[in-house]
């Protein structure tokens, strides 16, 4: 990706080498550093260290902030761009759902945490369109590939700490230390205080949370008909209601109107004004019928999928869900394990299997599962969505959990269109 800049020596800037030429400047980062000789050999203007070019794309103009987190960046960084774009403030967002500038949609899904010369673009386009806050998910990946080089954050969200990634991280260790990399300077920070496995550096840090003291602590809250609260911030003592369902949704809006609160200069109260506003994100939590009762969320993880499955515990559930491959095989039977104690039935399936055998992933969600007389497992993701609606009896609620709102399915390198939210509609004749 070549990116114009204007009244620089050079008129291009990229971090591909094979693009570069005599008008074409290399962009060095940690991830193409091994590609420095190619970049030379195709006669690069220049060579760039990509911190040096960080004010050239405004990055000191527009104030950053970062979420990271196993579950909820998504949710939370949602909830952020939803309270201040209500509030008055110009605010783009960056995340796995794509990039957003003033409530449009710029770009499409891509990675939670884009190349660093991609997110300087975006930083770029944001304080062209006057933009006063860019908010941006941060993944455990990036952190350790540096793919936040040159940024400045003006706050850092932490959201939880769970299970996820242990394909690239090895260890559950090497996971949460990562994770917590991120918080040891010295810059703004609002930390789940209800998490265990966090260590931040306390100097400017700011807490949230349901069970612990903390800045921003949830003194009572309600989950009936949606949810509601009530925040006290030192003797401030705010009420809020919202539309998002879950336990674990009220530590997102927390950790949402804690951030806006710390970085603009409203009234709590004010603030708390707005959260209803926001409907939540798209295959979170997403009712997609009524009668029959059928939801679809995003979780893949163990706890993610506790979290969902343990909001709807009032109901008999029927889940649908799988594993995908070439990802953390050990957090496999683990969701086998909290599917079936939590389900009245469980149908395994397909998710992306990529390169893996589809059987194989199944074989691995099966050994967590100790009453196998629950389960059903079809291979096919469109059957075994099938068969849990034609289950589906009174008040049971299908649960089609892993993919929330992808649209399509990884089998080899291919990439099938497949959206559950469609499937469903299309099994119930739903216009």
């Amino acid at each position: 990706m070549k990116i114009e800049l204007p009244n620089q020596e050079y008129k291009f800037v990229s971090e591909n080498s094979s693009e570069c030429d005599s008008q074409t400047a290399f962009v060095l980062t940690a991830q193409n550093k091994k590609y420095l000789q190619n970049a030379k050999e195709n006669y690069a203007h220049s060579i760039l260290n990509i911190k040096s070019i960080a004010n050239i794309f405004g990055v000191d103009r527009i104030k950053i902030i970062g979420i990271t987190g196993t579950n909820g960046k998504t949710t939370t960084a949602s909830a952020i761009y939803s309270f201040l774009l209500d509030l008055g403030y110009k605010t783009a967002m960056q995340g796995t759902r794509g990039f957003f500038m003033n409530d449009e949609v710029v770009e499409g899904k891509s990675l939670t945490t884009p190349s660093v010369l991609n997110t300087y673009k975006h930083i770029y386009q944001a304080v062209e369109a006057g933009c006063e806050f860019f908010i941006m998910e941060v993944s455990s990946h990036s952190i350790v590939q540096e793919r936040i080089e040159g940024l400045d954050f003006e706050l850092k969200i932490l959201t939880n700490i769970t299970q996820d990634h242990l394909d690239f991280h090895k260890t559950i260790g090497e996971y949460i230390s990562v994770k917590n990399s991120f918080f040891q300077d010295e810059s703004k920070k609002l930390i789940n205080k209800d998490e265990p496995r966090v260590a931040f550096n306390i100097k400017n840090t700011f807490t949230y949370g349901i069970e612990n003291p903390a800045t921003y602590k949830l003194m009572a809250y309600s989950l009936n008909d949606a949810s509601s609260g009530i925040i006290q911030h030192f003797q401030n003592i705010v009420p809020f209601t919202s539309s998002l369902h879950g336990f674990f949704n009220l530590y997102n809006l927390m950790a949402a109107i804690g951030a806006v609160d710390i970085l603009v200069g409203k009234k709590l109260e004010e603030i708390v004004e707005v959260v209803d506003n926001f409907a939540g994100v798209s295959g979170r939590m997403e009712q997609v019928c009524e009668s029959p009762n059928v939801i679809v969320d995003f979780a893949h993880t163990p706890d993610g999928m506790q979290q969902v499955l343990n909001a709807l515990k009032e109901k008999e559930l029927l889940v649908v869900f799988g594993a995908g491959g070439d990802r953390d095989k050990e957090k496999r039977p683990l969701m086998g394990r909290i599917a079936a104690s939590l389900a009245k039935k469980v149908y395994v399936t397909s998710d992306n299997p990529r390169n893996e055998d589809p059987q194989e992933i199944i074989n691995d969600i099966l050994a967590g599962i100790e009453d196998k007389s629950i389960v059903s497992v079809e291979l096919n993701r469109k059957k075994a969505i099938e068969m849990a609606l034609d289950d589906q009896d009174g008040n049971q609620v299908v649960v089609i959990l892993g993919k929330g709102d992808e649209v399509f399915q990884i089998i080899y390198d291919k990439k099938f269109p497949f959206d559950d939210r469609e499937i469903v509609r299309e099994l119930l004749n739903i216009n």
